[in-house]
């Protein structure tokens, strides 16, 4: 059964973080979709840090009506405080863990997760101080423990470190979609090491 992932693009996402995940799952015959936060009845270019410009698939109103196996929150700034601010993305984050989906953030987007309380007795990564645990309230923050990983899976949350750490983290989500084997042939493909 193909899988479907659900990545969400905020305006100052990071390219790599994105772009790398887009491409690595689609390699992986796992269907993306693609959704900005523009409330605009038509769909606009959500433009990144450094101005790649990327059309989503679908309004993320329309993306609370679906099921989805997998979300992505591509980091970068202010991309990761444009997501966190927006409560439809609460939402589905909410809605993905009550259904037991993989819910994972790279970069800056952890704190999005910390904000929605996820990572409680949780291990996570993010990049180098970009979650200030002291702007959370002590109940979110309880048992969680960053460790300095590429990549840390805790029960159904994946997170990644930054733009270097993309394309294992992309091969981590793969795995766990598919299996360890279509990772490693993906990571072949590209003359990137195995993880597996």
């Amino acid at each position: 059964m193909n899988k479907n992932v659900l990545i969400i693009l905020a305006e100052g996402f990071e390219e790599l973080e994105a772009v790398t995940v887009i491409d690595l799952l689609r390699r992986a015959d796992i269907t993306v979709t693609i959704v900005s936060l523009d409330n605009s009845t038509q769909l606009n270019p959500v433009t990144a840090s450094r101005g790649t410009k990327i059309l989503p698939d679908i309004s993320i109103d329309t993306a609370l009506t679906q099921s989805f196996d997998l979300l992505v929150l591509p980091g970068g700034l202010p991309g990761a405080d444009n997501l966190n601010k927006d409560k439809r993305v609460h939402q589905i984050i909410e809605k993905m863990n009550k259904e037991g989906k993989y819910i994972s953030a790279i970069c800056a987007a952890p704190r999005v997760l910390m904000e929605a309380n996820l990572l409680s007795n949780k291990t996570y990564t993010c990049y180098p101080d970009s979650v200030d645990l002291k702007k959370y309230k002590k109940v979110q923050t309880k048992g969680s423990l960053r460790i300095d990983k590429n990549v840390t899976l805790c029960n159904n949350v994946v997170t990644s470190k930054g733009p270097g750490t993309a394309i294992e983290f992309a091969l981590t989500l793969i795995s766990l979609l598919t299996d360890k084997l279509t990772a490693n042939n993906i990571a072949d493909g590209l003359l990137h090491p195995r993880l597996f």
